[in-house]
């Protein structure tokens, strides 16, 4: 074991990405303590634990006996604290958790220390979590602890290539042979903290706000004759593409003040990708009214395949407004959103909403149970299949 292993690594957060995180320095030989937020303990992550168990939700099926300790003691003696809880509220909400969590994190942070935020904070948000550090702790940044700002994707935590916010660009050898390495990141460009909020913003915006134009336009297509030209472009674009982003987002939201471009902008992407779900509920209704079928005797099965230990709790917020605001017209509908879809035939007429490629392909392998099923595919077009 090299001497850089023996370092004691803390990973605050039960969530995918956290035990992504865990597990991979795990097996590299790293002392890994895992912190479950909610039990509030910390979990001895050892090399044979994480290679047999492939992520988050089977280590926490299989229950494993496992040595545990109190947070403040794993994280007194640790060299590297990673801070990727589940966050499950909206908004200003969301900000005040992630407060809160951190807060409990980094309570019994020791000198020397380097702690690496892993959720998106928005503009300023990590000189807000720096300035709470030092005071909490009465440490100073870069003199007594070092600070790093790396927010994970939901849809691939790990790419080849990552930008690491640092409050000390200068100084980053330790960070680097940390997370430099085939199962975690190939490449870290080091930039400052408030360059790396930019750039992630920046991404954000592009790759949401662009998704938001399309569903903006396609809300146009009812009761116009739309050809598959138009639709076959954008037929993989599903509601789970579409709230990757939410929570990033809102942060960005919670992070401006004023008005202007930049707002209306973020609030205009924010407010396209939530009133999709009102789309898509107006489209369920179209269907049934143009084949004169009666809400009463409809059931609605939304499948949608969802990672419920992922950080950001914004996909399941949606998924329960859309449930919620489904009720309210159609009295049967169920939630299926784990990988284990059950189609049974009733003497309802089923209309089954995907919510993703994934869950799409699934349904159709599954559909011969409900031969004269509605699929209705979550995209800009809600296209129905067959």
């Amino acid at each position: 074991m090299s001497k850089d292993s023996s370092k004691n690594t803390v990973v605050y957060g039960l969530s995918t990405e956290g035990y992504q995180i865990a597990s991979s320095l795990a097996i590299r030989g790293y002392k890994v303590s895992l912190i479950d937020e909610a039990a509030r303990m910390a979990i001895t992550l050892k090399p044979e634990i994480a290679s047999s168990y492939a992520n988050v939700s089977s280590l926490m099926e299989d229950e494993p006996l496992l040595s545990l300790e109190p947070i403040d003691l794993a994280v007194k003696d640790a060299s590297y604290v990673f801070f990727a809880p589940k966050i499950r509220k909206v908004g200003q909400d969301a900000k005040a958790d992630c407060q809160i969590k951190l807060r409990d994190a980094i309570r019994a942070l020791g000198k020397g220390c380097s702690v690496i935020y892993c959720l998106p904070t928005g503009i300023g948000g990590n000189s807000e979590n720096i300035a709470m550090i030092e005071h909490v702790t009465g440490l100073s940044a870069n003199s007594d602890f070092h600070y790093y700002y790396i927010p994970l994707t939901t849809s691939n935590p790990f790419p080849k290539e990552i930008i690491v916010g640092s409050t000390d660009t200068l100084n980053n050898s330790d960070i680097s042979k940390l997370l430099t390495h085939q199962n975690m990141f190939e490449k870290l460009i080091v930039v400052d903290v408030a360059s790396a909020e930019f750039i992630h913003a920046i991404k954000v915006l592009n790759l949401y706000s662009g998704t938001a134009s399309v569903l903006e336009i396609f809300k146009h297509a009812r009761g116009n004759n739309i050809g598959e030209g138009a639709y076959g472009l954008f037929t993989d674009i599903y509601l789970d593409d579409i709230s990757d982003g939410l929570y990033d987002l809102r942060a960005i939201s919670a992070s401006l003040t004023g008005a202007g471009p930049l707002m209306y902008l973020v609030n205009g992407t924010i407010k396209a990708t939530e009133g999709y779900v009102k789309h898509l509920i107006d489209r369920i209704r179209d269907t049934l009214k143009n084949r004169d079928l009666k809400a009463s005797r409809t059931k609605v099965l939304v499948a949608w395949t969802l990672d419920v230990n992922e950080m950001r709790g914004d996909k399941i917020e949606l998924m329960h407004s859309l449930e919620s605001r489904l009720k309210d017209y159609i009295g049967d509908v169920e939630l299926q959103y784990g990988s284990k879809l059950e189609l049974y035939p009733s003497d309802k007429t089923i209309v089954i909403v995907a919510c993703s490629k994934y869950d799409l392909n699934h349904i159709q392998t599954k559909s011969n149970n409900v031969s004269d099923a509605i699929i209705m595919q979550a995209n800009p077009a809600c296209h129905i299949v067959g």
